[in-house]
């Protein structure tokens, strides 16, 4: 028999003590959770946001010094709020007096140069970014489509969102844009999608882009005579639409695509405004405009009957189709053409050419529909 060498010898009987001293031992400590994310310091320049996942290029929305921020808060740091579960997820934002824009691009074998941008809900409160905007960004890239995670400001830190939150997305989307050869983002396929408050953002971008653009085109604009037109929406589960209460503000003959879905009888004043939206965009003959309205499901933060919360963005939902409705979101992005090579003109594209060619309807008037001349009851403005 081969004799043991003197270090197996040694690691065997380290081992055997090991395990019978096993009863008496105790097990390490875990070590700390390593990078996790923090604010980063304080200065006399305005706050520089940091980002919520590796990798994430952070871009202001607007230029240090604006007139369109507030000076006396635009340098307090925003507040992160981590999941208490999983060490480093940041599942909250508040405190956004520089709001900016989080760009996550996909290699370019992948790349599609499709964009959406990410507007978190909250109510207004905060800006849950962990499941309505982290968690979207791997789940884009294994689809070749950009994401980038928008921070805009929030009604509890003394903004509006009417106006300074819509304003903050439609900054976003030509500041997109502009850099969009930087990124190799396709520059016709930069769309938004909004969830709950966020899509109170998502909705008046899709409708009041040439009013915001004809309001920010002094030639001191930087972004001056880039378009804020977004070229798709996704409204999940919104808030109040720029049709809610009667509205019928004119609605432009170019109005991108829409994507929109929310549960039904168990998400009611959500659903409704959903559907305000959808007949609003059909009776105006808007093209590629599609609905999901799914008969089981409550709105992500209800209270359901086991005590747990209603859960939002990609989650399962217990198995219920409406834990799906991503997948119907990606059906309808590839059937319009936005998961092609960049470069190739979209689907979504030619449809809106061909209906803005065609001359408008006479005598039919309908709520919301083309040429409507009412005020809107959501406006953007001078951000």
């Amino acid at each position: 028999m081969k004799p043991q060498s003197p270090f197996l010898a040694s690691l065997i009987l380290s081992l055997f003590t090991g395990v019978i001293a096993g009863a008496q031992s105790v097990v390490p400590a875990l070590p700390a959770p390593i990078g996790v994310p923090s604010p980063a310091p304080t200065n006399d320049l305005p706050y520089a946001p940091q980002p919520i996942l590796q990798g994430g290029v952070v871009v202001p929305l607007y230029p240090a010094g604006s007139p369109f921020l507030k000076a006396a808060r635009v340098r307090e740091a925003e507040q992160y709020n981590l999941s208490k579960s999983s060490p480093g997820r940041i599942s909250s934002i508040v405190g956004i007096h520089n709001p900016s824009i989080e760009v996550h691009t996909v290699e370019g074998g992948l790349n599609t140069g499709a964009c959406v941008i990410l507007a978190a809900g909250g109510g207004h409160n905060t800006l849950n970014v962990g499941s309505e905007s982290a968690d979207f960004v791997p789940y884009f890239f294994n689809y070749g489509v950009n994401t980038v995670i928008l921070r805009n400001r929030l009604r509890r830190d003394g903004y509006e969102p009417k106006t300074d939150a819509v304003n903050d997305a439609l900054q976003a989307i030509r500041l997109v844009r502009a850099h969009a050869k930087s990124f190799n983002i396709d520059p016709n396929k930069i769309g938004i999608m909004g969830f709950s408050a966020g899509a109170e953002l998502s909705a008046p971008a899709a409708v009041f882009f040439e009013e915001f653009d004809k309001t920010n085109s002094l030639a001191g604009d930087p972004l001056a005579g880039i378009s804020s037109r977004p070229d798709f929406v996704g409204i999940i589960y919104p808030g109040p639409t720029p049709f809610t209460r009667g509205a019928t503000p004119a609605i432009p003959r170019n109005t991108p695509p829409a994507f929109i879905t929310c549960a039904g009888a168990g998400d009611r004043g959500h659903a409704i405004w959903a559907n305000e939206y959808f007949t609003a965009m059909l009776n105006a003959g808007i093209p590629n405009v599609e609905l999901h309205i799914y008969g089981n499901g409550r709105h992500p933060g209800d209270q359901m009957s086991d005590g747990s919360r209603m859960t939002a963005g990609l989650t399962d939902r217990n198995g219920i189709p409406f834990g799906k409705w991503q997948d119907r979101y990606i059906d309808w992005f590839r059937d319009l053409g936005f998961l092609q090579k960049p470069g190739v003109e979209t689907k979504a594209a030619k449809d809106i050419q061909a209906f803005v060619s065609q001359p408008p309807p006479r005598n039919r008037q309908r709520p919301g529909g083309p040429g409507a001349t009412n005020a809107p009851a959501t406006k953007a403005g001078s951000p």
